[in-house]
């Protein structure tokens, strides 16, 4: 079956849907139709809730709320004389009004605030239709209502059934259009990667309050029908427990598909009739069922079923490449963006200062510098995610420092991210469609993917290197596959620039260079192109000009050879070697076995390896340095041998026995012990009780007199024991996890990036502790980005570079080793990689 073909069966079922339903009503009568059209109204609901929870993600438990709005405002317009056709419609805009004004503060929240304010807006709902006597009638509610009537007929409880049910079908055919339009594709990419989302120029708060609009104005619709059809309605016919069941019938039908309210609907309302000889014990059936369904079939009845059923794909044509390139060709030269005294601070904490940079079309400029230097601080400023503190962002002589992030995409800003962020239940090639608008949801009727639109976005795929397939869901797709299409997405907004924070994170050799071809060609066509990497053989052999930063301050910009000779630069990743030594007072003695060892370990996330048969030893007291660039490894090394990440090849020997199959905690038990990057204190505990959990694997043996010790050795500790741990600084922070490690007495204490964020003279003191802790024994293995700081109180490192071992040896040689440069600054001439991936 074609694509068109199976949303034209989609229609056609929907069609058979509603002839059985008004068959039904036809061929019964009394109890059986009334129930029939509750299963009507709670599928026209269900759809409003559909658009809410299905597309775009967002719980609402005050679904209820609308239906008596709905339902209140049409028992009093045609009580006070309105006709049922014109009250009818004033209950759906009242609802939807309601749900406009309740979506100003419902979605700015997340998660349980966004379900607490419509659980709050459910209550208010009811109590309000308890107090407000003189409009509602109170607890004794209002009745009376005049059936509706069509020139002489007036309409039975069987005619108000079949209008219910003609509404349902009505309705579920609305979903099934919004959802394919482009307000559905935005609402879908709002629920799957709501950032991605804003970069392509679509507006959170507009999506999310449309959202909200039409799911009160559906619950209004039904609420306006169900009056006639009660002929009583009060405060008791709206309890919130009604909410859950809206829920609930969304949930078990399937959330997101077209008949997925109808399914729901047909268990919620028919079940109880089932059970009516247990009613006391109806929502423990209730509850059971949804315990089945969330475990059996999370993705509902409808959306399970159709996981079932054959289908094929569609014939999609893919555009020349030259189409595609005439597409995206610009034709401007010279500076497209002028970035002049950026800066932005955190909590006090200077991010980026002074940054100024000209942008021009048609090169690739890179931004670099060690961990915490601000890169994709930068990046999230240029693309509106954060506000610059000071500074100009000055695109075509407009400033867009400050403005939201969709703004800044409709301006022709695009960017790529560290980690992707594709819409996950989107096919590939709608991805990329999603992006052709720029944020313009278009008519909500009108199919986004039209063939032109595919035609475009598969040549865009094709482009960029993906040669998958297109229909396929971008949550299935491997890692390389992701980045591709990332790339493409954000090419379908056809910008003036592109920023792309680490494009080649986690991917092989061969990829990297199609990578850096693929950027070239890009640049080719009058794109600017910004480039975060931390590959540097890649950022050497791609860019024109280079920015190199350092705690948020430029030190260096110019071409990658000047970049690549400059002192400042060799200092910021490799240290200036201006620190005080850290010697030891005696040679080491110790024993050649070690006590820490690893065999061709192999570690990595998906398909492409980080680590690549990494031998390593540490022995009894050593302190050993592992050293490299940003995303050579270490960090996996030390995930891999604590047990936080599992290899996928090779041995950990720990104390001549294999550990790599162990879990975290056998490992601390074991003694070996990981003090993470970023410190990872818990914040509400006070500093002593954070250095205690340290002994958590031994908490009988631990005492009062060891805890003294370790104060003794870091003595700012001592007077903030009963200070929260989230309110000390951050080398305060670093020494407590410090001292919390060695209250596990470790056989090996793994130390990943001690001195990240900290202050030189805060680092100084650090350094001279870590020395003392050498000198009294204790084994260490260390990564830190200061590579000249760390090989000053090592006995051996190891240097990492794409997740191999390129170089070892005893510190002090090493660091005069010109291929420790080379590891961190890249080796061979600049345009050697390009040259690769071109030819």
């Amino acid at each position: 079956m074609s694509f068109s073909g199976k949303r034209l069966g989609l229609d056609l079922v929907i069609l058979a849907a509603t002839l059985a339903g008004i068959g039904s009503v036809l061929a019964t009568g009394g109890y059986t139709q009334f129930v029939i059209g509750l299963v009507a109204l709670t599928t026209i609901l269900g759809a409003g809730l559909n658009v809410l929870y299905g597309l775009t993600g967002l719980v609402s438990l005050g679904q209820v709320g609308f239906f008596a709005i709905g339902a209140y405002a049409c028992g009093i317009a045609t009580l006070s004389g309105m006709s049922f056709w014109l009250a009818l419609p004033l209950s759906a805009v009242t609802a939807g009004i309601a749900g406009g004004l309740l979506a100003v503060p419902a979605v700015r929240m997340a998660g349980p605030f966004l379900a607490m304010v419509t659980i709050a807006f459910a209550f208010i709902v009811e109590h309000g239709a308890v107090e407000w006597r003189t409009l509602t009638g109170g607890q004794n509610g209002l009745m009376g209502f005049p059936m509706p009537a069509i020139g002489g007929h007036v309409f039975s409880e069987r005619d108000l059934v079949l209008l219910a049910v003609g509404l349902a079908g009505f309705a579920l055919y609305l979903f099934r259009r919004l959802a394919d339009s482009g307000w559905g594709m935005a609402m879908t990419g709002m629920r799957d990667a709501e950032i991605a989302a804003s970069s392509l120029g679509y507006r959170p708060f507009a999506v999310k309050s449309a959202a909200f609009v039409i799911a009160a104005a559906m619950a209004g619709l039904a609420g306006g029908v169900f009056t006639p059809l009660m002929m009583f309605i009060a405060p008791s016919n709206f309890p919130f427990s009604q909410s859950i069941l809206f829920l609930f019938a969304i949930l078990i039908g399937g959330s997101g598909t077209v008949l997925g309210p109808l399914a729901g609907a047909l268990v919620t309302v028919l079940l109880p009739e089932f059970l009516s000889g247990l009613a006391e014990y109806r929502l423990l059936f209730f509850g059971g069922l949804l315990i089945g369904v969330l475990l059996l079939a999370p993705r509902g009845i409808v959306g399970t079923v159709s996981a079932f059923l054959p289908s094929r794909s569609r014939t999609i044509v893919t555009a020349r490449t030259e189409t595609v390139e005439e597409a995206l060709r610009k034709t401007g030269a010279g500076s497209i963006v002028e970035i002049e005294n950026l800066g932005i601070s955190f909590g006090g904490v200077r991010a980026v200062n002074g940054v100024s940079l000209s942008i021009a079309a048609g090169e690739v400029t890179s931004i670099i510098g060690p961990n915490g230097a601000g890169k994709t601080t930068i990046l999230n400023m240029v693309s509106g995610f954060y506000a610059p503190s000071d500074g100009r962002i000055l695109l075509g002589g407009r400033n867009l420092a400050g403005a939201p992030a969709h703004t800044v995409a409709r301006a022709g800003v695009a960017r790529t991210y560290q980690t992707t962020k594709l819409f996950e239940n989107l096919s590939v090639v709608a991805n990329v469609v999603s992006g052709l608008s720029r944020g313009a949801l278009g008519n909500p009727w009108k199919d986004v993917q039209s063939p032109a639109n595919l035609e475009l976005a598969a040549g865009l795929l094709r482009f960029c290197g993906y040669m998958g397939e297109l229909e396929k869901r971008a949550g299935d797709l491997p890692h390389v596959d992701r980045r591709l299409v990332e790339i493409a997405r954000a090419l379908a907004t056809r910008p003036e620039i592109l920023l792309l924070d680490e494009p080649a994170a986690g991917l092989m050799r061969a990829d990297k260079e199609a990578v850096a071809g693929l950027l070239r060609r890009i640049a080719g066509l009058g794109l600017a192109v910004v480039l975060v990497e931390h590959d540097m053989d890649l950022v050497m052999g791609i860019s024109d000009r280079i920015l190199a930063v350092d705690a948020g301050t430029p030190i260096a910009f110019g071409t990658p050879a000047e970049i690549q000779a400059d002192e400042t630069v060799i200092a910021a990743y490799l240290g200036d070697g201006s620190s005080s030594a850290h010697p030891r007072s005696v040679p080491l003695e110790t024993v050649e076995t070690p006590v820490l060892s690893t065999l061709k370990l192999t570690a990595g996330y998906g398909a492409a390896p980080v680590l690549t048969d990494v031998s390593v030893k540490v022995r009894p007291g050593e302190m050993v340095a592992l050293l490299g660039a940003n995303g050579a490894g270490k960090s996996t090394f030390l995930s891999a041998l604590s047990g936080l990440h599992r290899p996928v090849g090779g041995r950990i020997i720990l104390n001549d026995a294999a550990v790599h199959d162990l879990a975290p905690h056998d490992l601390v038990e074991r003694g070996l012990v990981l003090v993470p990057e970023g410190r990872q204190v818990f914040p509400e505990l006070t500093v002593l009780e954070n250095i205690e959990l340290g002994a958590y694997k031994r908490r009988k043996e631990m005492s009062a007199a060891e805890i003294a010790s370790h104060l003794d050795r870091f003595p700012r500790l001592k007077e903030r024991l009963s200070s929260r741990a989230g309110l000390l600084s951050g080398g305060e922070q670093q020494m407590m996890v410090i001292a919390r490690g060695l209250m596990a007495r470790p056989e090996i204490l793994l130390l990943d990036e001690p001195s990240l964020g900290l202050a030189p003279a805060m680092v100084n003191e650090l350094y001279a502790i870590l020395g003392e802790l050498r000198d009294e024994g204790t084994t260490i293995l260390l990564v830190d980005q200061m590579a000249t700081m760390a090989l000053s109180v090592a006995d051996y490192a190891y240097v990492l570079e794409q997740g191999r071992v390129v170089v070892e040896g005893p510190a002090g040689e090493l660091a005069a080793d010109p291929r420790l440069t080379a590891a961190y600054l890249g080796g061979g001439e600049p345009g050697e990689t390009v040259k690769e991936a071109m030819a």
